[in-house]
């Protein structure tokens, strides 16, 4: 899955210096089928906005959308209809 530009920006200056590559790598490579035909970019900030930086919160919400993608969304405050907005207000306009 591609990343979108603002989610990678959101990623670059958000995670330490030298982990943003690995980070958009592993969001490239997810399986699309995973999420039950979900917005890719929607499972993919939800893997990333809680974590506040950390690659660790990361592989913690990679391993929690293998169980359940959809708490995945709630966690990230992105399982309601009004993800879009959300994504909007954090990331900047698409």
């Amino acid at each position: 899955m591609d990343v979108t530009p603002r989610l990678s920006r959101w990623i670059i200056a958000n995670f330490p210096a030298g982990t943003s590559a690995e980070i958009l790598g592993q969001l490239t490579e997810l399986d699309p089928g995973a999420a039950g035909g979900q917005n890719p970019e929607r499972i993919q900030a939800a893997l990333v906005l809680g974590t506040k930086g950390s690659p660790e919160a990361f592989r913690q919400n990679l391993e929690l959308a293998r169980t359940d993608w959809r708490d995945l969304l709630i966690n990230a405050d992105l399982g309601g209809t009004s993800w879009p907005r959300r994504l909007d207000a954090v990331l900047g306009p698409s």
